[in-house]
Formats: structure tokens, sequence, C-alpha cells
């Protein structure tokens, strides 16, 4: 079934990939940006807006069959400090609220079904623990990342409570070259000069990109799925693994470790998201059907990397 669906964060890493993929399925869009393309046709509209803060792109957005909220500030930008954290809490926070609200006051489609809200979260939910597995049942931790993940999340229930199909998928680590960690991972590997990051033992959960596009055309396309979803493969790997398994594929050495008083150095309180250890399992996702394309990293890795040259 085709739908009138909104986008926030559709020239972001996750939108960008997103976007062709729902057009070729027949879905029109609305994809609501700080700087919009200006290349919109009858399947694609853009639409200035900025997710913070109220204006008439809101009410259009709430008239949509579908929402996917992607918008917000990237933690890895800059270093923390209390501006910047409240920049990406307000991101996150503060635009979920203004759409569920707006989408409470409409929560029904033209045809009288529910309208869908799936809105980012991050696996940043969960506490950080050497050992222990995390599925979406488990409870969140209390530092600042937990607490912002949190509130993310809890930012959906007006719409909830209004009778939208709320689904909150919690975004692991999304592997893609054109951005995110992945790309950070690339320059000392090139360089010939990459490795663990701190003890190396902590696990990494990742996902492809186009795996968790995917996760999201699926959860568009199953009215009877709702709630919170990991969004990560089903395979985590600790750090060490990880780094082993991209100097292989990029032909590179994998020796050199970055030890994390270092890292402190360089990246401030966001050492804690590449140094402390989450091991999450997709458990919901897995009972719900869905086909992982890349449920391996090394797979993963080398579609991502490796040019294919057809002979």
């Amino acid at each position: 079934m085709t739908m009138r669906i909104g986008m926030t964060g559709a020239t972001g890493m996750i939108g960008t990939k997103l976007v062709p993929m729902l057009l070729e399925s027949g879905h029109r869009l609305l994809a609501v940006s700080r700087r919009p393309k200006s290349s919109s046709n009858d399947q694609l509209t853009w639409l200035a807006g900025d997710p913070t803060q109220a204006g008439d792109w809101l009410d259009e957005l709430a008239g949509c069959d579908a929402v996917i909220h992607l918008a917000g500030e990237n933690l890895f930008a800059k270093r923390w400090s209390p501006t910047f954290k409240q920049q990406c809490w307000d991101s996150r926070v503060q635009s979920t609220r203004l759409i569920a609200e707006a989408m409470a006051k409409l929560p029904r489609c033209a045809d009288g079904k529910a309208k869908t809200f799936i809105c980012g979260s991050a696996i940043g939910y969960y506490p950080t623990d050497p050992e222990a597995e995390f599925t979406e049942d488990s409870a969140p931790g209390n530092g600042w990342l937990n607490q912002l993940s949190l509130a993310w999340e809890g930012a959906a229930g007006a719409a909830q409570d209004a009778g939208v199909r709320v689904a909150k998928i919690r975004t692991g680590i999304v592997l893609d070259p054109a951005g995110g960690a992945l790309q950070k991972f690339l320059f000392p590997f090139q360089m010939f000069v990459g490795g663990p990051l701190g003890s190396g033992k902590q696990w990494m959960s990742w996902i492809h990109l186009g795996d968790l596009c995917r996760m999201v055309q699926w959860l568009l396309d199953h009215p009877e799925l709702s709630g919170v979803w990991n969004g990560v493969a089903p395979h985590p790997v600790r750090n060490r693994d990880f780094c082993k398994t991209l100097g292989r594929v990029m032909k590179r050495p994998s020796w050199l470790p970055a030890p994390r008083w270092a890292l402190r150095i360089v990246l401030g309180e966001v050492v804690q998201v590449v140094c402390d250890s989450q091991k999450v399992l997709p458990e919901r996702v897995l009972q719900s059907g869905f086909q992982y394309a890349f449920p391996e990293l090394e797979p993963a890795l080398r579609d991502l990397l490796i040019v294919k040259n057809p002979l």
C-alpha cells in the first residue's frame, strides 16, 4: 500500500539512503529540512522547516499517513560542552514532542486507519556493561546518554496516547563509508595506523545502513508492529575483532591501539561512546520475521567498501 509519508532528516546519512528506497516503493514523500532541496516533483516535495521550532511545516507533516522522524544533532560533531549537550537534547526531544503533539490532533488517516509515527532513538538507552546482553525489554541506564534516549522516546507519548501507531528504533552503530563511525575508522586504516580503541574488548553493536533502511520499510509495511525495536545486526562484535575485520577487508594492518587516556584528550566525554561496551541484540526484530541482508560484519564491510567493477 502506497502512503503519503512525511520525513525529517531526509538529507542526513540515513535519510539520503532511505528516500530513494521509499520512492521506488511508490510512496509520496514530504521532506522537511532546514536546507531543503529545490528538486520537488509529483512524488517528492521539499519543505523548509526547523524541526525544533513550530511552524507551517508541522501541520503539513502531521497530515501525512506516516511520519519518519530522523532529525537530530550529530553527537560526534563536537566535544560535549553544556551548550552542545542542550542542542543535542532539543534536536531530539523537543522535535519529537512537537511532531507527536501535532499528530495527536489528527490521529487517523483519510481512510480511517491509524497513522504511523516511526521515530529514532539509540542504543545509548541501555547501560554499559562488559558482558551483559541487552534486548528491547532491558532497563535503561542512568547516565546522560541514557536519560537523553529515555526522554527522546517519551516525547512520542502524545501521539501514542491519541491512537497513533508508534515505533521507536534504537539505532546502533550505523555502517556507511559516507558518514558516522565507519568514516572515522577509515582514515587511520588508510594511513596504516589502524587498531583497536581502548582495551578493544568493548562490544560494538553495528548495522549496515541498507539493513536499517529496510527495517524502517518493514515497520511501515506491517501495521501490526509497534513499540521499541533495536536497530542493530544480530551479531555484535568486540572492537578488536571489528578492527581486525576492517583491516582484512581494506588489506591494512590492525595493530596500533589507541589508549583510552589519549582518546579522552581528543574526544572529551564522547570517549564513553567509543570505549564503553554495549552488546545489544535485536530480539523483537528477529521475532517479527525481518530478514537481514547483512547479519555478519565482514560481508557488510565488503559490500560497503569494495568497489564492484563488473567485467
